[in-house]
């Protein structure tokens, strides 16, 4: 399988991106919340296949101090062979002079990154307004 990195949303299929989504779960993405979130991401990594959207990641980061990575998305269909580890190799590359790069995974996950060489922070912390994943995520 040969896979083509494009790292510009220009001609994007907006209806892919919500497929790939969507195949994993995450149903709550629509058109206009997927174009607002990767319209606002100052880095993106979206992964082709035989001209389809098979994984997607982005990234904000001030170039020099803070990075950090959000909704690595692989196709349901396309797991298990290397995109995801494609996406975050891409990441890194960028943002190889960026003395912090933060990432933000979903539970279960955290192994993956772990063997990708991320660790988990002593003072990580966030704020969710959706109660579930506040639930999910954060610690009591």
């Amino acid at each position: 399988m040969i896979l083509e990195i494009k790292n510009t949303i220009d001609d994007v299929k907006w209806e892919e991106i919500q497929e790939v989504y969507q195949s994993v779960g995450w149903n709550k993405h629509t058109i206009e919340i997927i174009q607002t979130v990767f319209k606002n991401s100052n880095e993106v990594c979206i992964i082709m296949t035989e001209g389809k959207i098979v994984g997607i990641g982005r990234a904000l980061s001030d170039g020099v101090f803070n990075a950090a990575i959000y909704d690595i998305v692989v196709h349901r269909d396309f797991q298990k062979l290397g995109i995801a580890k494609e996406i975050i190799h891409y990441f890194i590359e960028r943002f190889k002079n960026v003395s912090c790069v933060h990432l933000i995974a979903t539970t279960g996950n955290e192994g993956f990154y772990e063997k990708l060489g991320f660790k988990k922070t002593k003072t990580g912390m966030a704020r969710y307004l959706n109660s579930s994943l506040s639930n999910e995520y954060l610690v009591d």
